[in-house]
């Protein structure tokens, strides 16, 4: 059986087909450029693929999940400058027919991460995933089910205690300031320090700034969602920088609760080259073809 992948970012858009084994058999990435240049490429390459029986679309947001609304399929107020109010399912739907599994990207990472876990039989019933990237967001599975009735959860919009050493900075989120995506998001880099994240080397205290902010979100998920497992995933995150944040989560949490060891608990996802989504995407497009 034939199933596709959208993973919709601010940059680019990962479309996949695969299988119901999670087997990719193409790929194409298309830039995220204007909704209707964007879309009409997506549509283009889907039409090559007629056997198609169902596809899972993973989106940055915020996004309308709720099927009884109007606005279901709609990327809503987003902060990527021409996509607000954009009906991405329905443009789908102008080519392809079948059932449209529609979800966040930081979703369709996370029931990635969650299949892929138990496919090498770890037992876990419920796990958080944070993307920090461009955006910063997170996706909750918890019995195979999200997160969120009223909406998705926006958890890269929560707020931290500030650094003292990261006190002038603002921070660059449009909405909030210094949210945590504000805080640690890709473009921090160029707001604090001039130059891209990439030429920022590890050694360079601004990581240890950005490890004490990620530690309190895993914090936050850790006393609210009690989740088995936290997965980092997206641009800005490396081994080297979650080994400074389990550090800082040790010392700010205290051992107040118990986790398990900290490399197995905060984790890089189990998906090579951030692909969560599109493993995520392949198994929601199961499930609604099935449903």
């Amino acid at each position: 059986m034939q199933l596709g992948s959208i993973e919709a970012g601010g940059t680019k858009f990962v479309c996949a087909v695969g299988d119901e084994n999670y087997h990719t058999q193409s790929r194409q990435v298309i830039p995220t450029t204007t909704p209707r240049e964007t879309l009409a490429a997506v549509n283009a390459y889907f039409a090559q693929f007629p056997a198609l029986k169902a596809m899972g679309i993973a989106s940055f947001g915020p996004i309308e999940i709720r099927r009884h609304s109007p606005k279901y399929g709609y990327i809503t107020n987003t902060p990527k400058p021409g996509w607000s109010n954009t009906d991405f399912v329905g443009a789908i739907r102008q080519q392809f027919k079948g059932p449209i599994a529609w979800t966040t990207d930081v979703n369709g990472s996370a029931y990635g991460e969650y299949v892929l876990a138990s496919l090498f039989n770890e037992k876990i019933a419920s796990l958080v995933y944070y993307t920090v990237g461009t955006g910063v967001g997170a996706g909750v599975v918890e019995n195979g089910q999200f997160l969120g009735t009223l909406g998705h959860p926006e958890m890269g919009h929560v707020y931290v205690k500030r650094h003292p050493d990261d006190l002038n900075f603002k921070g660059i989120c449009p909405f909030h300031g210094d949210c945590l995506e504000g805080l640690i998001s890709g473009p921090t880099f160029e707001a604090r320090l001039g130059k891209p994240g990439k030429d920022v080397p590890l050694t360079d205290h601004v990581f240890d700034i950005l490890a004490y902010y990620i530690a309190q979100a895993a914090i936050q998920s850790t006393l609210t969602i009690r989740p088995n497992k936290i997965v980092f995933g997206g641009g800005v995150i490396s081994e080297p920088l979650l080994v400074k944040v389990r550090a800082q989560f040790k010392q700010l949490l205290h051992d107040y609760v118990a986790v398990g060891p900290l490399d197995q608990y905060l984790t890089m996802p189990q998906a090579k080259d951030n692909g969560s989504a599109t493993i995520g995407n392949y198994a929601l497009a199961l499930k609604e073809y099935n449903r």
